[in-house]
C-alpha cells in the first residue's frame, strides 16, 4: 500500500501526553474521503483523550477541502468544502432506521477512540511505520485526514472554515438539545446552568427558537457577560456555598411566576448538579442534562415532582446531513453566532498553549488553523 501524502498532527501514545509528528497517508478507497483540513475545534474531549491509553491522532472538530476520494463515494467530489461528523451512522442498523443516527448500533460512543464501523482503514494511517486509529474516527488535528463518506457533510456556503469547524461538536449539541430534544417553543422559560461552549449554544438555540426568559447560572462573572451577548435576558452568578442550587432554584421559580421555568438544562460537568435542573423547572417541564455526568449521582425524588422529565441527549440527536446545514443557514442569516464564539486561533505546534488556555478559562472557543 503506497503513500500518496505525508502530513503533520498531533498524536497521543494515550499515557496523558501529545507530540508533532508525520504521518503516511493512503489514497482514499471505496466509500472514503481524503480531507484537507482547514479548521481543527479544541475542546475537553481533546485533552481527555490523551488519557485513553492507546496511541490516536488527535481531533474530532474540522472542516476542510475534499482532495481525493474512493470509487464509490457519491455525496461529495475533489475540490467540495466539507464538515466533518464525530458521530459516524451505519444507515442500517435499528436506530439508524428510527431515524436516531446520533444513537447507531455500530458504534461506541461510551469511548469512542477504536476504530469501529465507521473507521477509514487502520492500515491506510501510519506513524513511523505502523498503523494508528483516529481519535472518533476523524483525528483532525493534522494537516489532512482519512474518513468515511459518511463523516463529511458538503458546505455549499461562504461559512469561513474557523468558523464551520466548531459546528461539529458544543455548537450541535448544545442547539440540537433546545430544537430537536426539549424542541423549545416561542415564549417558553428557559434556565441554562454553566455558560461554557455548550451552554452558550443552548442559550443560542432558545433565543432563536423564541423563548421568552432565557435565564443564565454561571460562577464567573466574565461568563455571564458573554451569555449577555449570545441571547440570555437574565444572568444570575451562582454562589459555591449553594448545595445543589436550591437557593437559586428559588429565585428561578420567583422569577417565573412562583412555578419555574419550561425548561433547564445542565452544562456544568459538575457531579454534585446532575439534579439541579429538576429543581428549577415547573410541573410538567424537562430537565436536560448535557455535560456528560458519568458519576454516581444521589436524586431527591421529590425533585422529580410532579410530571417532570429528565433527559440525557446525545449530541443534540444529530442527524448532520439534516441539521448542519440548518446551523449554516441560522448562520448566514446572522442568527447563530459562530465567529463571535472563536477568542483565538492556534498553529498546530500551539495546541499546549490552546489546551492552557481552555483549563484557565481565557478563551470561549479555541481553533487550530492550517495553511
Amino acid at each position: 500500500m503506497g503513500c500518496v501524502m505525508r502530513v503533520r498532527a498531533a498524536v497521543t501514545d494515550g499515557k496523558g501526553s501529545h507530540r508533532i509528528a508525520e504521518l503516511e497517508l493512503s489514497a482514499p478507497e471505496g466509500r472514503e474521503v481524503l480531507v484537507k483540513i482547514r479548521a481543527a475545534g479544541v475542546c475537553h474531549t481533546d485533552f481527555d483523550s490523551m488519557s485513553w491509553g492507546d496511541a490516536l491522532v488527535m481531533g474530532h472538530e474540522g472542516a476542510g477541502d475534499v482532495l481525493a476520494i474512493g470509487d464509490e463515494v457519491t455525496s461529495v467530489a475533489v475540490g467540495d468544502k466539507v464538515l466533518l461528523n464525530w458521530a459516524i451512522p451505519c444507515g442500517t442498523c435499528f436506530q439508524c432506521e428510527r431515524h436516531e443516527e446520533s444513537l447507531c448500533e455500530s458504534h461506541s460512543f461510551v469511548t469512542a477512540k477504536q476504530p469501529l464501523d465507521g473507521a477509514a482503514r487502520l492500515e491506510a494511517t501510519r506513524l513511523d511505520g505502523d498503523s494508528i486509529a483516529h481519535s472518533f474516527n476523524l483525528g483532525t488535528m493534522a494537516e489532512a485526514t482519512l474518513v468515511r463518506e459518511e463523516a463529511v457533510v458538503k458546505i455549499v456556503s461562504d461559512i469561513p472554515f474557523n468558523s464551520a469547524a466548531i459546528i461539529g461538536c458544543g455548537v450541535m449539541t448544545g442547539f440540537g438539545s433546545v430544537r430537536n430534544v426539549a424542541k423549545v417553543e416561542k415564549g417558553a422559560n428557559v434556565v441554562v446552568l454553566g455558560c461554557g461552549g455548550v451552554g452558550l449554544n443552548v442559550i443560542q438555540g432558545a433565543r432563536i427558537a423564541g423563548a421568552g426568559k432565557i435565564f443564565a447560572v454561571d460562577l464567573s462573572e466574565e461568563r455571564l457577560q458573554m451569555a449577555k451577548q449570545f441571547g440570555a435576558t437574565d444572568v444570575l452568578q451562582a454562589d459555591r456555598d449553594d448545595v445543589g442550587l436550591l437557593k437559586m432554584a428559588a429565585t428561578i421559580h420567583e422569577k417565573c411566576q412562583g412555578r419555574g421555568a419550561d425548561y433547564a438544562f445542565e452544562c456544568t460537568a459538575v457531579p454534585a448538579l446532575g439534579a439541579a435542573p429538576l429543581a428549577m423547572i415547573r410541573h410538567g417541564g424537562m430537565a436536560l442534562q448535557l455535560s456528560g455526568i458519568e458519576q454516581e449521582v444521589t436524586i431527591d425524588m421529590e425533585l422529580f415532582e410532579f410530571d417532570k422529565t429528565y433527559v440525557n441527549p446525545l449530541y443534540g440527536k444529530s442527524v448532520p446531513q439534516r441539521d448542519f446545514p440548518i446551523l449554516i443557514e441560522h448562520y448566514e442569516k446572522g442568527e447563530l453566532m459562530l465567529d463571535e464564539m472563536i477568542s483565538k486561533t492556534y498553529t498546530l505546534d500551539q495546541l499546549g498553549d490552546a489546551f492552557d488556555d481552555m483549563h484557565h478559562g481565557r478563551i470561549a472557543k479555541g481553533v487550530l488553523v492550517f495553511e
